[in-house]
């Protein structure tokens, strides 16, 4: 679907245009009836507005009431906006009566296709640093890594890629659609961006809708430790499922006393593992204890795959999660994927904060009180971060809508919308992330009337569990191009 969408050429123009704007019919499999595409160009360093310039893809689909229309709806997403609405468009046609809904591919699109050679291999083999002086060395070999990377940048964007400036593109297309004010929603780690927007333009914001997004302002560590319980209680859910299901690798035994043996030990003798994609590594309990599935897939199909890696890595077989560890231990150590989120202080600042994380870390959650490994590769950061945690001022900014999924990012989100007086969270009771793209109806019942009319649900409100759609899973494809949660 990205590579159909990101081939998506300009056919007849539609009518009307807005200021700079031509939009015109997109072509595409897959495209909706419908959907207009256009181009926008923005500066590389808004620092710098006469400089080198990008151009930015977006997308938008009328509103299909022309006469009610309110304004227009921007999504803010971790990276391939436009992938969004269409993926989205059959679940948003009540939005659409009053809006037309708006997406676009963010600069880290751009730096995806152009980034060097240089920029995709790992810096380091991550590990989990016991002492200053391992921290110390891992951070100079990163920092090696990163300064190569950006000395073989001819884009410029590597030292461009934060929320800030992510900001500041979504502040120029509203200015190219020519509203006084936006509507948005906001999901993932588009989140991020949508913190940085409110932290400049908070008088441009009509409403914001927040689904499944990360909280950036109280930083990094902050946001893993509130995942933690999460975590331990998803590998609960996951053994009483198990214990129910004769099908399961590990039925008839404790699932979870299975799972958490398996990690101990493999840190003191890692299990070799080559992938057909990765090469050789070896799986680390550290390692492993990243891999918790964060929900049970279509049919519990995760879960059940999940029990059978399990069950095999106890027996020294880790193929199962070979794939999975060794791409998550490259990436978390590849300069072009850490160039998208180590300007926004995705990392730990000293040896001394890491230590403080282990330390609450192991009081929510011991057996996954390790480094965090998504926080490691940005300790070689080689540059000023752009955009440093810290709080969000909540003056001039309205009422908020978060949704997020209890058995996910419930705590995120509502850590989000708690920084802004009188916004509320809906706690959708299961799993899932990014409800109102899976087509969960209960939270999109509730954006839809947020966003069209300003009203917020109850505080507490919750939506139960939903079936998903035919065809539709979870939405993971944020963390194709953007470090995980």
């Amino acid at each position: 679907m990205v590579a159909a969408l990101a081939a998506m050429s300009p056919a007849a123009p539609a009518a009307g245009g807005d200021r700079g704007l031509t939009w015109r019919a997109c072509e595409g499999a897959g495209t909706p009836a419908g959907l207009q595409c256009a181009a926008i160009e923005v500066p590389v360093d808004w620092a710098q507005p006469g400089g080198r310039k990008i151009t930015l893809d977006l997308a938008r689909l009328p509103a299909t009431e022309p006469a009610g229309r309110l304004c227009s709806v921007l999504g803010i997403s971790g990276g391939y906006g436009i992938e969004d609405l269409s993926r989205g468009a059959a679940n948003l046609t009540e939005l659409r009566r009053r809006f037309d809904l708006v997406g676009f591919n963010t600069r880290t699109t751009v730096w995806i296709t152009q980034m060097p050679e240089a920029c995709k291999q790992p810096g380091a083999i991550l590990r989990d640093p016991r002492s200053e002086k391992q921290y110390t060395a891992q951070a100079a070999a990163m920092a090696k890594a990163l300064t190569t990377c950006q000395r073989a940048d001819a884009t410029g964007l590597f030292a461009h890629l934060d929320a800030l400036s992510i900001a500041r593109d979504v502040e120029a297309i509203r200015q190219a659609l020519g509203e006084e004010r936006l509507s948005f929603t906001a999901h993932s780690l588009g989140g991020v961006t949508a913190a940085a927007y409110a932290r400049l333009f908070p008088q441009r914001i009509r409403a914001m809708y927040v689904d499944s997004v990360g909280n950036q302002t109280k930083g990094w560590p902050a946001h893993h430790l509130r995942l933690l319980p999460v975590s331990q209680r998803m590998i609960t859910r996951f053994a009483e499922w198990c214990a129910g299901t004769p099908a399961c690798a590990l039925h008839g035994q404790d699932a979870e006393a299975v799972w958490r043996r398996l990690l101990r030990p493999a840190d003191r003798h890692p299990i070799p593992v080559t992938s057909p994609r990765y090469g050789a590594g070896k799986l680390t309990g550290w390692l492993l204890g990243a891999l918790v599935p964060r929900d049970p897939g279509p049919q519990n199909a995760d879960w059940s795959a999940f029990a059978t890696s399990v069950d095999k890595a106890r027996r020294g077989d880790g193929s199962g999660f070979a794939d999975a560890a060794l791409f998550t231990a490259r990436y978390s150590a590849t300069p072009g994927a850490l160039a998208m989120s180590c300007g926004d202080e995705r990392g730990y600042t000293s040896y001394a904060q890491l230590e403080d994380f282990r330390q609450k870390a192991r009081k929510i959650a011991p057996e996954y009180a390790g480094a965090e490994i998504s926080l490691l590769g940005c300790t070689g950061w080689p540059l000023p971060v752009a955009n440093p945690a810290r709080p969000l001022p909540t003056r001039d900014l309205p009422s908020l809508l978060g949704v997020g999924a209890t058995w996910g990012g419930h705590p995120l989100t509502e850590s989000f919308t708690s920084m802004i007086p009188g916004s509320v969270t809906v706690a959708y009771d299961g799993p899932g992330h990014v409800t109102y793209l899976s087509g969960k109806k209960c939270p999109i019942r509730h954006a839809t009337a947020y966003l069209t009319d300003l009203t917020l649900p109850e505080p507490g409100t919750t939506c139960p569990t939903e079936e998903p759609p035919s065809g539709v899973s979870t939405d993971k494809r944020d963390e194709a191009i953007t470090p995980a949660w």
